[in-house]
């Protein structure tokens, strides 16, 4: 497997996807090992000098005024991980948590945090042992960082808490013993050293960022099998129109289509029909997935910075051997940018679903009503549209930007908060309608395709076509149409019809 190194300030999205899907192991740079033993080295001078440092010889939030006994530094750090492992709801599933620890690792690594050297060691570890966290995903409002979820993370490393490895659950120390592992004894700092940080948010961010990729690419295929199917022209894609409106993401989907759309047999039979232009949703599909594709670039690019950033309170400098208080955790930054991300995903169903709409509507498209024989006795593609509607009004409502919100918290001593792991939570979910989204428009065109047959689509959709009529037949009558819209789902996430694509035409913007 490949092996990616940790040092607090190179990691990127698809090493920590990677990472997630278990295709690489980790481990900590020379210059991290030496950092962190740095950054401990600053917090046991200060406990052996008895000074009163925030989360160190205090407690927490409106405690701390509460100057802790130097006999009970070590005690704080465990009585602030229990407590705060309150969170409720669904367990993250594997990837995420994985993703979770390998940016709580990431950020250990840069010595900001005051962590010993042997804890960051069984952290990585767990990673590479496949030995994970149940973290449940509800109870951060993302300042302070994570702390509820990274809590239920951290508890593992001290025996306590809820892990899993294989299909094995049981407490932190009982997982962490099948693979030969021992819980950590925590020193002064510690329990606050693995709490405070932006690690739930933009892990949850990093995946849906990864898949709203893939789908940008995949929305540009079901476009184009639309466009096939409901006999439109390329014109709108002329290179010349786009360079004088030179968006990146613009033109780099007008390209995508001019590349796929090519040595087309429908496309030479209507050459002559005298339409002279398309709807908006064939028209200005690179006015609505280039901005998308822009909107992405941005996010990857700023979802990077926070993967590499120090996000602890308070943040050790060894170079002048302080502990200096802050507020890198607050999670605004990632709650904007998955709030941007959200809408910009959910257009991508929006316009996704008024192609399908133009496919199953006769008096749109020109094909049979719900693109099946026998109309009345079958209905055909009605309900799939209907689902796809349900999804993008679904998706409309979740893209309500939470980081909007905010509600004080710890007794008003976090007075605003960012919500940012909300705000990822619910992008996630829009990526995931409109995935199912997309999937149904392309399983709707290619049904399309069948009523102009022996006409064939421009050739680089051929393969897709057989690709997806392997596992989803033609619809000659009605049958069970979740178990179809299941596999053209699937088939959109693996990124399969991409890498077909790309094999005949190069990769896609």
């Amino acid at each position: 497997m490949k092996k990616i190194f940790l040092d607090g300030n190179s990691l990127k999205i698809n090493d920590l996807i990677a990472i997630g899907r278990k295709d690489a192991f980790v481990e900590l740079t020379e210059e991290a090992r030496q950092r962190v033993s740095e950054g401990r080295a600053v917090v046991d001078k200060i406990v052996r000098e008895n000074r009163v440092v925030y989360g160190v010889t205090t407690g927490f939030g409106q405690f701390a005024s509460v100057v802790i006994d130097k006999k009970d530094v070590e005690e704080l750090q465990y009585n602030l991980l229990r407590s705060h492992a309150a969170g409720v709801g669904n367990f993250f599933p594997e990837d995420i948590a994985r993703m979770i620890m390998t940016l709580r690792a990431n950020v250990l690594a840069k010595g900001r945090s005051g962590i010993a050297l042997e804890t960051l060691e069984l952290l990585i570890d767990m990673i590479n042992k496949n030995v994970y966290p149940l973290i449940p995903e509800k109870g951060s409002v993302g300042a302070s960082g994570d702390l509820a979820p990274l809590a239920h993370l951290a508890l593992v490393l001290i025996g306590e808490g809820k892990a899993r490895i294989g299909e094995f659950e049981g407490t932190g120390e009982q997982v962490l013993e099948k693979e030969g592992l021992k819980p950590v004894k925590l020193k002064a700092k510690e329990g606050l050293a693995l709490i405070n940080g932006t690690q739930v948010m933009t892990a949850i961010g990093a995946k849906v960022l990864y898949k709203a990729i893939n789908l940008v690419k995949n929305s540009d295929i079901a476009g184009s099998l639309t466009l096939e199917a409901l006999k439109g022209t390329v014109v709108a894609f002329d290179k010349r129109i786009h360079n004088e409106r030179p968006y990146k993401g613009q033109i780099g989907t007008a390209e995508n289509f001019r590349k796929i759309l090519v040595d087309s047999e429908i496309a030479k039979s209507h050459k002559d029909c005298g339409k002279v232009q398309d709807s908006y949703t064939l028209r200005c599909i690179p006015q609505v997935h280039g901005p998308v594709r822009d909107t992405m670039n941005y996010v990857k690019k700023m979802l990077e910075i926070e993967m590499n950033s120090a996000t602890d309170n308070p943040m050790v400098f060894a170079e002048q051997g302080e502990l200096v208080s802050g507020g890198n955790f607050h999670g605004e930054s990632v709650a904007f940018l998955m709030d941007f991300l959200k809408i910009a995903i959910a257009e991508l169903g929006n316009i996704s679903e008024r192609r399908t709409e133009r496919l199953v509507n006769p008096a749109l498209s020109e094909l049979p009503p719900f693109l099946v024989k026998d109309g009345g006795l079958n209905s055909g593609f009605m309900l799939a549209h209907v689902t796809a509607a349900a999804l993008v009004s679904e998706n409309k409502v979740l893209s309500h930007p939470a980081s909007v919100d905010s509600i004080p918290t710890s007794a008003n001593k976090e007075d605003h908060v960012s919500m940012g792991t909300i705000a990822a939570r619910k992008a996630l979910e829009i990526v995931d309608n409109a995935e199912t989204i997309v999937g149904i428009e392309i399983l709707s065109a290619v049904q399309a395709l069948e009523f102009l047959k022996p006409l064939n689509p421009a050739k680089p959709l051929i393969p897709v076509i057989e690709k997806i009529r392997k596992q989803v037949p033609c619809w000659d009558k009605d049958r069970y149409m979740a178990d179809d819209i299941g596999k053209i789902k699937n088939i959109v996430e693996s990124g399969e019809l991409i890498d077909l694509i790309e094999k005949l035409i190069g990769k896609l913007n």
